[in-house]
């Protein structure tokens, strides 16, 4: 588990070494994603819960795709020129990140007939059917998801 401070810190550097003055750090509530890179607002922020549960490596590893981003800038996306840039700044990870997501924070459940569960971080839209992907690949009403809203205690188990 890395240690927020040490997080902030290297990102900190990170940005100093790579890029000017106008950049910042910070850490977010994503719950899905690692990091992100906001060119609007010049801004590289990681996840505050996935840091806390990721080893030092892994975070570093994120922090350096995110530089890269800022380095090739938004047009790059994960292209040649982004994989050029991150690789030289010593980044060996993929495009994105697979790993883990903060599942505990998701206060929303769908099962589907079969029992297949789903969690959403977002209230369902209402009105709108899903059906479960592991079931059918396409859209069934066989296998309709009934969504309810999770306690804090199922949360926190």
């Amino acid at each position: 588990m890395a240690d927020l401070a040490k997080v902030q810190v290297w990102a900190e550097a990170l940005i100093r070494m790579h890029l000017d003055d106008s950049w910042s750090f910070g850490f977010d509530h994503a719950k899905k994603r690692a990091g992100a890179c906001n060119f609007r607002d010049r801004r590289i922020t990681v996840s505050r819960y996935l840091s806390a549960r990721y080893d030092d490596d892994t975070v570093h590893q994120t922090l350096l795709h995110e530089v890269a981003h800022a380095v090739a800038g938004h047009k790059a996306g994960h292209g040649p020129e982004w994989k050029r840039i991150a690789d030289q700044l010593g980044y060996v990870g993929g495009r994105t990140h697979d790993g883990e997501v903060a599942s505990e924070f998701a206060k929303w459940v769908g099962v589907c007939p079969n029992g297949h569960e789903v969690l959403r971080f977002r209230r369902p839209t209402k009105g709108r059917l899903v059906s479960c992907l592991r079931c059918a690949p396409s859209f069934d009403r066989r296998f309709l998801i009934r969504w309810r809203e999770r306690s804090e205690a199922e949360r926190r188990s």
